[in-house]
């Protein structure tokens, strides 16, 4: 009995959530970074006066 090809797949799918554990949290981190920039920005943008705003 061969069991080649049951410890080749076994290797490649834990090499598969190794690179999945290793990539996510990247995923989700450069994803909050962005929502927090624009979050800023879109604040920023509310807090300014329109320029056809009169000021006294």
């Amino acid at each position: 009995m061969n069991y080649l090809s049951y410890v080749v797949g076994a290797y490649a799918v834990f090499v598969v959530v190794l690179l999945w554990d290793f990539i996510a949290p990247r995923m989700q981190i450069r994803r909050e970074l962005r929502a927090a920039r624009l979050r800023a920005a879109r604040e920023a943008r509310a807090a300014a006066p329109s320029p056809m705003e009169l000021n006294r």
